[in-house]
């Protein structure tokens, strides 16, 4: 444990998933690294989000693809344990909430760990529960996003469900309403639906996944309302009551929701209230911490994750934390781009998208052509049969001939997006990708299709 009024070579406030990874690599490159938190070391993806959620997205699933089997395969009785799912979660992911292998993980790299919320108290100071920690060399920040709730009358006091009361509930509830369309909202609605959940899907834009093309969220109520999910979009919530034992969610012109549990996931919000930015002399831009290319908030201090606001993905945190890394020890730097940061939904089917849509495309001023192939229309698709519902959308800007976004829906949505999320990186020449070799049969070979459909 660091000591009260002492001082480290760096300080990391916060320790998700990429400050986490800073603070244990600059740990073993022999630097004196002081790690603060306070709550779980590993942030919210180890815990309540990216891993947890995934096995419960695995397990429903299963259930589907065994329900699937009639006419595939032969008979199947498929019945769901819940058990089964909450039980591997704490055993397997959690340790039931408890992050001591992650603190002595980072102790066994030489760092010192302090349990508690730190603030940043002017260039190279970090004060946590009263202690001043001096940075000699670096002050990094990863506090991370907390659920957003929003203003909605009659919500406030209730019990009602974040992601994280999604994730730890032991028990599926016999009626859902989930407020919030977004990756989150969708992906826990079809679990719980799949294990027995009558539940409705309450969104105010005009489809689900709002980041998404459109087509994706279309397609996605499609199936939902295929599975008995009640998909309501383009709906202003009026109010919320709780009588004790019910939810009552009223929007609309018609009859309220009624619902034995309302899980609210309307966005995330990085965690800079109270963070200490002003004696930094720096501003929130949009509720994010400004960053440079090489993430340096001022001179001394970097940031990391969810906070930049440019991505709330682990996947960009790590990423980001490699470059944090590189710029401290004094190392060759390649600066930060985010022209293709991939992301997936992981509904039944996928949704894996990359760079732009169509529309910020255009938004942008460029010439825009896309490019489409729809998933069932393919060879794998026809094999695959039940549960083969997506598509493959390219966008290209047809002034240079590289694609600056893709969407690939479909059941491995998020693996083929690799190839994509690889060629709007790297700016690869859409005549490069007509003229090269897709193995077959594939989903990923309906790019090549979507490409022929793009034109010369």
């Amino acid at each position: 444990m660091a000591q009260a009024d002492d001082a480290a070579d760096v300080v990391v406030v916060g320790m998700g998933p990429g400050a986490e990874d800073v603070a244990g690599r600059l740990a073993v490159a022999g630097l004196d690294v002081v790690g603060i938190d306070g709550r779980l070391v590993g942030g919210e993806c180890p815990y309540w989000g990216c891993i947890p959620s995934k096995m419960m997205i695995r397990a429903a699933d299963l259930l589907a693809d065994g329900r699937r089997i009639p006419g595939l395969a032969g008979q199947a009785d498929v019945r769901p344990d819940w058990s089964a799912v909450s039980g591997r979660i704490r055993n397997e992911a959690t340790d039931d909430w408890d992050d001591t292998a992650a603190v002595e993980r980072f102790e066994g790299k030489g760092g010192r760990f302090v349990r508690g919320w730190g603030h940043l108290d002017g260039p190279g100071k970090v004060v946590v529960d009263g202690r001043t920690i001096g940075a000699r060399r670096a002050v990094v920040i990863g506090v991370g996003a907390s659920a957003w709730v929003p203003p909605i009358a009659g919500l406030s006091g209730t019990p009602y469900w974040t992601n994280r009361d999604a994730i730890e509930t032991e028990e599926v509830p016999g009626s859902l309403a989930v407020i919030g369309g977004g990756a989150i909202g969708v992906e826990l609605a079809q679990v719980f639906a799949r294990f027995g959940a009558e539940v409705t899907v309450i969104e105010a834009i005009p489809h689900l996944v709002g980041p998404e093309e459109p087509e994706a969220g279309l397609l996605l109520a499609e199936v939902f309302t295929s599975e008995g999910i009640a998909v309501h979009t383009g709906a202003d919530i009026a109010a919320v009551r709780h009588d004790g034992h019910r939810f009552s969610v009223t929007f609309g012109d018609g009859e309220p929701v009624v619902v034995d549990r309302l899980l609210v996931a309307t966005g995330r919000r990085p965690n800079i209230d109270g963070l200490g930015l002003e004696s930094l002399g720096v501003e929130p831009v949009k509720g994010s911490i400004p960053v440079d290319d090489h993430l340096r908030v001022v001179d001394g201090v970097w940031a990391v994750g969810d906070v930049t606001g440019k991505g709330a993905f682990t996947h960009v945190s790590m990423y980001q934390a490699s470059i944090v890394v590189d710029d401290i020890l004094d190392r060759p730097v390649t600066p930060a781009v985010y022209r293709a940061v991939p992301r997936v939904t992981f509904t039944d089917p996928e949704i894996g998208s990359v760079g732009l849509t169509e529309r910020g495309a255009r938004e942008q001023g460029l010439t825009v052509r896309t490019g489409m192939a729809e998933i069932p229309d393919s060879t794998r698709g026809w094999i695959h049969k039940a549960g083969n519902r997506g598509f493959v959308k390219l966008v290209e800007d047809a002034d240079r001939g590289v694609l600056v976004g893709a969407t690939s829906v479909g059941p491995c949505g998020g693996e083929v997006l690799g190839l994509l999320t690889l060629a709007v990186h790297a700016e690869v020449p859409t005549a490069t990708l007509r003229h090269m070799i897709y193995a077959y049969p594939t989903f990923h070979r309906a790019i090549e299709v979507a490409v022929d459909d793009l034109g010369d």
